[in-house]
């Protein structure tokens, strides 16, 4: 029965539904060692993060990517990542599927995007890719709804 005492108490995913939690952690463990370009993961979690407005997330993978050698120009500009020459056009392209497959508009293209990512990127390169954005999308979310 739930305590109606306090409704708005947050919420405890990692002990109200642990064994999930901890299958999903497997889940992105499995799907992170399909990627071999980690300062590029970085980036793409990062965003997806900021897009998402999860303060949470942001903070832990701008850390991570700093400790992984990550730039502070880059990551300062990554909010405004197709205006700035501090990215490679293969970077521009996952960024781009990030934002499509984070913030998900009828008027997309995912066509002509997947025709960029594959002058890039195998198609397992950006299935694994998919999943760490989807992934992402799902901690985000998690965590978000958690406060």
């Amino acid at each position: 029965m739930n305590d109606l005492s306090n409704t708005s108490r947050p919420l405890h995913y990692h002990t109200e539904i642990a064994d999930i939690v901890a299958r999903m952690v497997e889940l992105q463990q499995a799907i992170d060692n399909h990627i071999q370009d980690t300062p590029l993961r970085h980036l793409a979690v990062l965003r997806a993060s900021q897009i998402n407005r999860c303060g949470f997330c942001v903070d832990m993978h701008t850390r991570e990517a700093r400790k992984d050698g990550e730039s502070n120009q880059r990551l300062d500009h990554l909010i405004v990542w197709n205006q700035t020459g501090d990215f490679s056009e293969a970077e521009k392209a996952i960024l781009a599927w990030v934002e499509a497959l984070t913030t998900v508009r009828d008027d997309t293209d995912y066509s002509a995007l997947r025709e960029t990512l594959r002058h890039y990127y195998s198609d397992q390169e950006i299935c694994a890719y998919s999943a760490v954005i989807g992934m992402i999308n799902f901690w985000n979310r998690m965590q978000i709804s958690g406060h």
